[in-house]
């Protein structure tokens, strides 16, 4: 347990809200999540905590040999909503990230990620999509990091913002750290608003522009919860999605 409070000077807490934060410090030590080797693994959160909470969930993950881990996020809820994973990848594994940020009011909502790829032949891939709108500010800080010997490694990002209102903020800082020659690593971000021709296009067929915003946005973060393999909880996530997305319009 770390009892020195961070800054934004800190790279990692650079737009985190440190005020909120000192409500709570120190936090509890990260969960240990242990995937063994030729095990597949699915995990879920869905982070809708009170407006005036600050939440912060850490956890450490390891992947072992030939593995495999799903980890899904829905992050909605509190004053600070921040989750940060600490993940090692054995040779041959693979993790695969499908985040959603949904932020409005003054909420500051964050997922932090270091990925670390220690062997040869494993993969990752993060997908993060965020839609905010008032003040929100949501950010999404992901290191991928090649050990010199993990040869092959295939390691990708995406991460994209939607901004309901240009009063909102999004942070996205995706960052590579390659010491190996043999790989394959890409990523991107990007920041966005509405399509307001699609918006014109929808409202001039007689559609009440709340509904045509929602299902514009609907289908912004559509596909991030798409590989849940549990459909009861596939439904769950999007409909707790769909709720926060109808009362942000």
């Amino acid at each position: 347990m770390t009892l020195t409070l961070p800054s934004t000077h800190e790279e990692a807490w650079r737009y985190s809200d440190i005020e909120a934060l000192a409500t709570i410090w120190p936090v509890p030590e990260a969960e240990r999540i242990e995937v063994p080797a030729g095990e597949t693994v699915a995990r879920h959160l869905i982070q809708d905590a009170d407006d005036d909470e600050v939440i912060v969930r850490d956890y450490a993950i390891r992947i072992e040999d030939g593995a495999r881990l799903d980890f899904h996020i829905l992050n909605m809820g509190g004053r600070l909503g921040r989750v940060t994973l600490d993940v090692t990848l054995g040779e041959g594994a693979h993790f695969e990230l499908g985040g959603a940020i949904l932020g409005s009011g003054t909420q500051t909502l964050e997922i932090v990620t270091t990925v670390r790829h220690d062997k040869p032949n494993a993969s990752s891939n993060q997908t993060v999509r965020s839609i905010l709108s008032q003040r929100a500010t949501g950010s999404f800080l992901g290191g991928i990091k090649v050990a010199r010997h993990a040869q092959k490694t295939d390691a990708e990002q995406s991460v994209k913002a939607m901004l309901i209102d240009r009063t909102a903020t999004a942070n996205a800082k995706p960052e590579l750290e390659i010491f190996a020659d043999d790989v394959k690593c890409a990523h991107g971000a990007t920041v966005g608003e509405l399509d307001k021709a699609a918006l014109f296009y929808m409202e001039s067929r007689g559609m009440e522009p709340g509904l045509a915003k929602t299902l514009l946005l609907r289908a912004f973060i559509a596909g991030v919860f798409d590989d849940v393999a549990d459909e009861a909880l596939r439904e769950k996530m999007e409909q707790a999605a769909l709720a926060k997305l109808e009362a942000m319009v």
